[in-house]
C-alpha cells in the first residue's frame, strides 16, 4: 500500500504530501494549509523553494530556467504554461528567473536559455536547452519516460 503513495511538495507553504498515485490526476489539497495541490498556473521557483520542490518530489518536475529580457523565452513561456495543462498530476511544470534567483542556476550550471531541466527526486533526469512549443515539450517529456 505504501508503495502506492507518491510525494508531491505543496506550491503554497512548500510541505511535504502523500498522495495515492490514483489520486494524483485528481489533485487535491495540502494537508497543511488546505490549498490544492495541482493549482492551474505554473509554479514559480525562488531560491529558497527550490530544493524542496526538485529534491522531495516523486512526481516529475519540470524546471524552465528563464529570464525577463530572454525573446526566445518570452516565445516559449505561452507554450510551456499550455503544455502544463496536459501534464497535471503525471509533471509539476515551474520557472526559475535566473536573473532574479541565480544560485540554483549556478548549481546546475546554466549557460544558455531558456533551458529546461527534469528532475524527480533530487536527481536531473533530463535536459534541453532552447525554446520549444508546446507539441516539443509534450515530446520530449514522453521521450524522458514521462
Amino acid at each position: 500500500m505504501t508503495d502506492d503513495l507518491k510525494h508531491v511538495v505543496c506550491p503554497h507553504c512548500d510541505k511535504l504530501n502523500r498522495v495515492p498515485a490514483e489520486r494524483l490526476a485528481s489533485g487535491g489539497n495540502c494537508g497543511a494549509c488546505k490549498q490544492p495541490l495541482w493549482p492551474g498556473e505554473v509554479l514559480e521557483l525562488t531560491g529558497q523553494n527550490f530544493a524542496p520542490h526538485t529534491g522531495r518530489s516523486d512526481v516529475p518536475v519540470l524546471v524552465d530556467f528563464w529570464a525577463s529580457w530572454c525573446g526566445p523565452c518570452k516565445m516559449m513561456a505561452p507554450q510551456f504554461e499550455q503544455a502544463a495543462q496536459g501534464w497535471k498530476g503525471k509533471v509539476r511544470f515551474a520557472k526559475l528567473n535566473t536573473e532574479e534567483h541565480p544560485a540554483p542556476a549556478g548549481q546546475y550550471n546554466i549557460r544558455s536559455i531558456p533551458t529546461l531541466i527534469l528532475f524527480r527526486n533530487g536527481r536531473e533526469l533530463a535536459r534541453q536547452s532552447g525554446a520549444m512549443n508546446q507539441g516539443q515539450i509534450d515530446q520530449w517529456l514522453k521521450s524522458n519516460g514521462c
